[in-house]
């Protein structure tokens, strides 16, 4: 089963998304059980969280 995972397992606090794959908690958790299909429109719009997830650890990083 192919999976967006890379082994860092750290949910944001605000986005509630993964810091090392994007996915949220409810979608880590259902992975298993998800159709080829759904895993796959999960996996098209990883991309766009991370690079959401990177400006929000920018924005707070500058901020201090």
């Amino acid at each position: 089963m192919e999976t967006p995972c890379v082994n860092v397992c750290l949910l944001d606090e605000k986005l509630g998304l993964c810091v090392g794959c994007g996915r949220s908690g409810a979608e880590i958790a259902e992975w298993a059980t998800m159709g080829a299909d759904q895993r796959r429109a999960v996996m098209a719009i990883l991309p766009d969280r991370l690079k959401l997830l990177e400006r929000l650890a920018d924005a707070e990083g500058s901020s201090t």
